[in-house]
């Protein structure tokens, strides 16, 4: 037995509940539900530790400072949010709009073009065989459920292709659909963005200050593009997620994307409609001139700018401090490249250490990288904004994202055991005549320095694995660190099943013996698979 003052002390010495009272210990007593209330026998304390009381990320709600501007944030971003699935040919609608909405997601992109007969607007992605929704239909499920996960503001960018009489007409559209919640300051330019805290509740327009219209061009159908096999023929989880220090994360640089391909900067400014200008809260656009005019810091008026991931990682490597620096200010947009017809990502990490506030993700593809996004996500309280570390806020001492600091923090991880498939998955699903073969992969995403892999050995015909393994990692930044958690069923003669997954914020993990659920490929928790790990944080 274990007694009530035994838990108490496991509370405060092994789980490093300081705070921990000894009415925690017999609520958790009584919380098992089990014959004794004077303490816990062993199946009790297993229940205990198994249980959504023993969560892996501490319950915090939205805690980080709330009331710095706009540029000091992460923000949940999605990328053609009304895309179905895949780039090219799937259909548009505001079901993924939605459901990004209900994940917390608090930017939501809307590409909008004239309908056929050129007197409404639609929302389809441009020169590709996609069949359009319409955009009222898009901002009134916009405003039924922007607020649904989070208080927070949601931010809608437009990627214009309209005449002045449609831009006209969308004004009136977003005007009448928002009313009172869409915050537009005028047709002036923010001196300074808005904090979040103040911007509770409203809706945020962003883009670029409508220009001549283009006609679309036809799509042009990409059927041998090396990219799109790819997709296919990729392993059974997606695959890993990007190493930002090796080179084959360097390729296509040369290649234009869409966002480029519209961009004649600001020469028909007299052609547009008043009325849409005005809506425009957050201004958007590239200015001419290479890369030092695009990240020039201009201490009377903050603007958005948006970069395809190939585009930032080429001026990461000779602008990195400069990238950061904009962003102390300024918000910059980071976008999938236009090869992704398969809805797939990059890896997030890119933008985020380089200050990117808008890293744009495809909430429809799956895979390694949206789990990252899903991960990070989770904290504050999941209302879809985070506050930057201050080492990217720093405006004296600029972060440089390729040096190598020294290590702040090492964080050992026991891999215990892990229980819960035998319920959640048919009996045959990873193994025809025999129980399965389960191996687990633990690891960071981080900084490149801080990044790596490691997997446990595998256990042969177990329903309940007990790795019972150490891994220790060593973190130079843990503000930006996820913990990576995969479980893998190996098969000697095709590829390894998928188990489940999920990925923590370091920053929210809770030191301790924790109970952590897994999440399908797509995100969705499993309903009772679960790891035993347990998390402890030293000084190097």
């Amino acid at each position: 037995m274990m007694s009530i003052d035994g838990l108490h002390r496991f509370l405060v010495e092994f789980q490093k509940e300081d705070k921990a009272t000894r009415e925690d210990a017999q609520k958790i007593v009584d919380s098992v539900k089990h014959f004794h209330r004077k303490g816990l026998n062993l199946e009790g304390f297993f229940k205990y530790l198994f249980a959504d009381i023993n969560p892996p990320l501490a319950s915090l709600g939205v805690h980080h400072d709330m009331n710095a501007p706009l540029s000091h944030y992460f923000i949940h971003t999605g990328h053609n949010s009304y895309l179905t699935g895949n780039q090219l040919s799937s259909d548009c609608s505001d079901v993924p709009i939605i459901n990004a909405l209900k994940r917390g997601v608090r930017v939501i992109e809307l590409d909008i073009w004239p309908n056929s007969t050129k007197d409404d607007v639609d929302v389809l992605h441009g020169r590709t065989l996609t069949t359009p929704v319409e955009l009222i239909k898009c901002l009134r499920s916009i405003k039924e459920y922007a607020f649904v996960a989070s208080e927070y503001p949601v931010v809608i960018t437009l990627e214009d292709h309209l005449t002045p009489d449609l831009q006209a007409k969308v004004a009136e559209m977003v005007t009448q659909t928002f009313g009172d919640i869409l915050f537009s300051p005028g047709s002036e330019c923010l001196k300074e963005f808005p904090s979040p805290e103040s911007l509770k509740g409203r809706i945020i327009i962003s883009t670029k200050p409508p220009k001549e219209y283009l006609e679309a061009k036809e799509v042009k159908e990409n059927e041998n593009d090396p990219e799109r096999v790819k997709a296919s023929d990729e392993e059974a989880w997606g695959k890993e997620v990007p190493d930002l220090l090796k080179d084959d994360y360097k390729n296509d640089l040369g290649e234009e994307d869409e966002e480029d391909l519209d961009d004649d900067g600001d020469k028909s400014q007299h052609a547009l409609a008043p009325e849409y200008k005005r809506l425009i809260a957050i201004h958007a656009g590239k200015p001419k001139g290479g890369l030092e005019e695009c990240l020039r810091v201009d201490p009377d008026k903050v603007r958005r700018l948006s970069m395809s991931e190939q585009q930032l990682e080429k001026a990461a490597i000779t602008h990195g401090k400069e990238i950061v620096r904009f962003t102390q200010r300024n918000i910059l947009r980071v976008y999938p490249r236009g090869t992704r017809f398969d809805s797939s990502n990059y890896n997030p990490l890119i933008g985020w250490m380089h200050g990117a506030q808008m890293v744009a993700f495809n909430m429809q593809g799956y895979g390694r990288s949206l789990w990252l996004m899903h991960g990070m996500f989770k904290a504050n309280g999941g209302c879809g904004y985070l506050k930057k570390p201050d080492f990217l806020l720093n405006p004296n001492k600029v972060f440089d994202p390729n040096v190598k600091l020294p290590v702040k923090k090492i964080l050992k991880v026991t891999m215990y055991m892990g229980e819960g498939w035998y319920y959640d998955f048919h009996h045959t699903h990873f193994d025809a005549y025999s129980p399965p073969d389960f191996y687990a992969r633990v690891g960071i995403a981080g900084v490149p320095f801080d990044s790596v892999m490691k997997k446990t050995k595998t256990l042969e015909d177990n329903w309940v694995p007990c790795w019972n393994e150490e891994f220790e990692f060593c973190l130079t930044v843990p503000e930006l660190a996820l913990l990576r958690v995969e479980v893998h069923e190996y098969d000697m003669s095709e590829k390894d099943d998928f188990g489940g997954q999920t990925c923590l914020p370091i920053s929210e993990l809770r030191s301790g013996i924790r109970a952590v659920p897994l999440n399908s490929r797509k995100g969705e928790k499993y309903s009772s698979v679960k790891l035993l790990m347990r998390f402890e944080f030293f000084d190097p």
